[in-house]
């Protein structure tokens, strides 16, 4: 098989492209403590580029050689709940787990003194991306390592020297056990008690549902410790080990991703241990995890497209009809043209996304953990970084995730047509790969959540500070331009939504959420483009497809929020009709 790194051109082009050995400082703390490194740290900037590279062409062989080759089966066959209420893995799940631990990949982006691999998250959306090609289910596992991080971040020193060692060896794997049979999106709501008993240990009672990988070693729970405090400040996070106090009640039957096993949980007086304070289990830590989470499934979203993509393009230059490849055919050649351009804006995005937040989390851990002494100029300066920083995460993550997500349904139904009846039957993985991509949309919270997250940024004027930057760009191509010309003077139909919008009911926001974010991507997606088409002509053509076709999209959106419409609302039983009778 390929090397699903090596064979990969556009991700190979975009760790060209972005500075990753200014990411590589910063990560490395300049190399200030060379004395005390492991043997295998890099020494400098340069070698830690090349240890990226090596670990990224290692878990590009597992992903061809392993993973890939095991995915039909796994997919067929599923995991199996036992009679005692565990889980044992489909035994090439397990074959693939085993690989990774073995070539020390399950510890990515944990610190060395943990035995892990201290990788910016730029590199581990990689990572997930590559392994997601191969089998987008085992991402669920192999993707979990923020469960890791979240340890590292919040718990105590003790909790981490115990179990941070084991994820990083690969022992272990984690769960973050959010979700309720009544507390689906809105976590506020969550009902699963956590109380002391009478030695001072913590205990949990209660059900949770739709848990990934819920079968894991380690259990990060969310749960209420408050029972006086009815919102999310009444709730704390706590950690547990699987033990015969948490049974898997069910796996649920799912339409993909057969590889990860979705669990309903219950647990019977589970010891568990607080993870930082008492009452911030979802207003700091569960918020935390989840914005790593959902630059997660972006990369998830990235690898499935991806592989859907390589299939619709190899099956449309070899299946011949009316005398030729039927790439000849206009429709056929627009839809696989299009699926392209759109799988390279998202991994553009998500990839951006992911080196900003490597950007905050460097800058802040300089701020409370650098080894050298800051003076109170570059303290003040890192400060006001730090809070544009987390302002400008705070809206390309949730874009990020909504783009990629709804690219990759998009891409993997489209594989389908292009396969035509083919498609449609179990002899290509390319009705796999739709049934895989279809939970992208909704777990880490729907499309329309992510829509909600991002359009405050949109509206408040984070959108136009990060513009601004590519804005203000010069390029010397006549071509690009012109298409930077028009780019920016598309914006004015935004700004006009926007002031438009402003003027309405905080419910009209919600309403034209969408339309507006969509703008606004339109415009975020053609800088970055336009930014890679200075260093490639296959990037000029990407980048010019992407804007000819998207500005009229644009200006539709705009359009659309100017009218004001909001008959979903004001006339919802008319359009909606009546509520069907039960059968």
């Amino acid at each position: 098989m390929a090397n699903f790194f090596l064979d990969n051109e556009d991700i190979q082009f975009l760790l060209n492209h972005i500075d990753v050995r200014e990411l590589a400082r910063i990560q490395e703390d300049d190399f200030l403590d060379l004395a005390s490194r492991p043997e295998y740290a890099p020494r400098d900037a340069e070698e830690a580029v090349d240890n990226y590279r090596r670990v990224l062409e290692i878990i590009g062989q597992v992903a061809g050689d392993t993973i890939a080759p095991n995915a039909e089966d796994v997919d067929a066959e599923g995991n199996t709940l036992n009679e005692d209420g565990t889980v044992t893995y489909h035994p090439k799940v397990a074959e693939n787990l085993r690989r990774l631990g073995q070539a020390d990949l399950m510890g990515f982006t944990l610190p060395y003194k943990y035995g892990g691999l201290n990788c910016p998250n730029l590199i581990y959306t990689a990572a997930t991306e590559i392994v997601s090609r191969a089998d987008g289910s085992l991402m669920n596992l192999f993707g979990l390592q923020g469960i890791a991080e979240t340890i590292n971040a919040f718990a105590s020193d003790e909790i981490k020297d115990e179990v941070l060692p084991r994820f990083a060896r690969g022992e272990v794997t984690g769960a973050m056990v959010l979700t309720e049979p009544d507390a689906g999106s809105d976590l506020q709501s969550v009902r699963l008690k956590a109380e002391q008993d009478e030695n001072g240990v913590w205990r949990l009672n209660g059900v949770k549902r739709f848990i990934t990988n819920g079968c894991g070693e380690i259990l990060l729970t969310l749960a209420r410790s408050e029972p006086h405090i009815g919102d999310g400040r009444g709730l704390s996070l706590f950690i547990s080990e699987r033990s015969e106090h948490v049974k898997v009640r069910h796996l649920e039957k799912k339409l993909g991703i057969h590889g990860s096993p979705t669990c309903e949980l219950v647990y019977t007086n589970t010891p568990a241990r607080l993870v930082g304070e008492r009452q911030r289990g979802l207003i700091t830590y569960v918020l935390a995890l989840m914005n790593g989470a959902r630059v997660g499934i972006a990369a998830q979203s990235l690898g499935i497209a991806e592989a859907a993509y390589r299939l619709a393009r190899i099956y449309a230059h070899t299946r011949h009809q009316f005398g030729g490849p039927i790439e000849k055919l206009p429709a056929v050649a627009e839809l696989v043209t299009d699926m392209s351009v759109d799988l390279q804006a998202a991994r553009a995005l998500t990839y951006e996304t992911s080196k900003i937040c490597d950007r905050e989390n460097n800058n802040l851990r300089v701020l409370e953990l650098s080894k050298r002494p800051l003076d109170a100029e570059e303290a003040k300066q890192r400060k006001k970084l730090s809070r544009e920083l987390k302002r400008i995460n705070g809206m390309l993550t949730p874009l990020s995730k909504y783009y990629a997500s709804e690219m990759c349904v998009r891409v993997t139904h489209n594989t389908i047509q292009v396969l035509g009846g083919s498609g449609y039957m179990r002899d290509y993985p390319a009705e796999r790969y739709l049934r895989d991509a279809r939970i992208t949309t909704i777990y880490e919270g729907t499309s329309q959540l992510q829509v909600v997250a991002a359009c405050r940024g949109v509206a408040s004027g984070v959108f136009e500070s990060y513009i601004a930057e590519y804005e203000a760009k010069r390029y010397a191509d006549p071509e690009l331009a012109q298409l930077h010309q028009q780019l920016v003077a598309a914006k004015q139909h935004l700004q006009e939504a926007i002031q438009f919008v402003k003027q309405q009911s905080p419910t009209y926001l919600d309403l034209a959420g969408q339309r507006l974010v969509d703008a606004a991507l339109i415009q975020i997606l053609g800088h970055l483009l336009l930014a890679q088409a200075e260093h490639s002509e296959r990037k000029q053509a990407v980048a010019r497809r992407y804007i000819t076709r998207e500005l009229p999209v644009l200006r539709m959106h705009c359009d659309q929020i100017r009218s004001g419409d909001t008959s979903p609302l004001t006339d919802y039983h008319h359009l909606a009709g009546p509520v069907p009778a039960v059968r």
